[in-house]
């Protein structure tokens, strides 16, 4: 798809960050944009945003945990814009993984798991069948990461899982889409080339009461600035990319048809690289942070 022009965008996670500046660059292509996310006040002030700049925009308060929300962002959408053209999976959510697996909350590999992994599936689950059924082109977009989805940092493995398991997924739904022949294009995103600044590292405000951590955190919460904090005592300076910057190479991969949205550092290619030799020569992992 090369025109947007008239089609109507789906995006959750949008009332910040990546899912929010996908919204700004479709509609400034002329989409009609239907905003979803769980924090209702971010949403508000995001669809005032986005309508004051003469964008065809809703916003609807969605749970991507819940299958019945995503159903009710689906009915939502196609009530207010009729046929829904493109489908952006991108809520996700990190916990602050400060012990080792074995000692991990199990806590927070349910909430990881219900938003990063069961977050996609109800996206397929509610939104497939209508943009099949309506037999126009569309994509749909979920957001991976390298970190699980092409390599791995050890120290945050619920992360490093989840996106493992939506890079999965994608590729499934892809293989699928394409043996059948329909006008629906699946693509696996990958925000980078650097860590994004968004408010993923501030993810547990809206951590659900169902959700709430068993044990008391032991290590203060990552942020930017304590990361940034941690590539100084490296001799390293942390390079970020903004949400602005993700959306574009989305936008690129859209026109493109390209399933694997990925801006590829040559640190990036080398240590993905590194780990397909390694599996192909068997050779053990070795710890490596970052």
């Amino acid at each position: 798809m090369k025109d947007f022009r008239g089609k109507t965008a789906v995006i959750t996670g949008s009332a910040s960050g990546i899912g929010n500046a996908l919204a700004h660059s479709l509609a400034r292509e002329g989409a009609r944009v239907v905003l979803a996310d769980i924090e209702q006040g971010a949403l508000d002030a995001a669809v005032t945003a986005l309508r004051e700049t003469g964008a065809d925009a809703i916003g609807v308060r969605t749970d991507v945990s819940s299958f019945e929300s995503v159903q009710a962002l689906e009915k939502a959408a196609v009530s207010a814009f009729g046929n829904v053209h493109i489908l952006v999976s991108n809520a996700g959510v990190g916990a602050h993984e400060d012990v080792p697996v074995w000692e991990l909350p199990l806590n927070d590999w349910r909430w990881c798991m219900a938003v990063n992994v069961w977050g996609v599936i109800h996206g397929i689950k509610a939104f497939l069948p209508g943009m099949l059924a309506h037999g126009e082109e569309g994509h749909v977009v979920n957001t991976s990461s390298g970190n699980g989805g092409l390599i791995l940092v050890p120290t945050t493995p619920i992360y490093s899982a989840t996106k493992a398991a939506v890079s999965a997924i994608t590729e499934s739904l892809h293989l699928q889409l394409a043996m059948q022949g329909a006008k629906i294009r699946a693509h696996v995103l990958y925000p980078g080339p650097h860590i994004v600044a968004s408010n993923i590292f501030t993810a547990a405000r809206n951590r659900p009461e169902e959700f709430r951590r068993e044990t008391e955190q032991i290590a203060p919460p990552i942020t930017l600035e304590s990361l940034g904090q941690i590539f100084d005592a490296m001799g390293r300076k942390l390079e970020t990319t903004s949400p602005a910057e993700v959306a574009e190479h989305a936008m690129d991969g859209l026109r493109a048809d390209r399933f694997y949205i990925l801006p590829w550092t040559s640190d990036g290619k080398t240590r993905f690289r590194e780990r397909v030799e390694g599996i192909l020569d068997c050779r053990n992992p070795e710890p490596r942070f970052f």
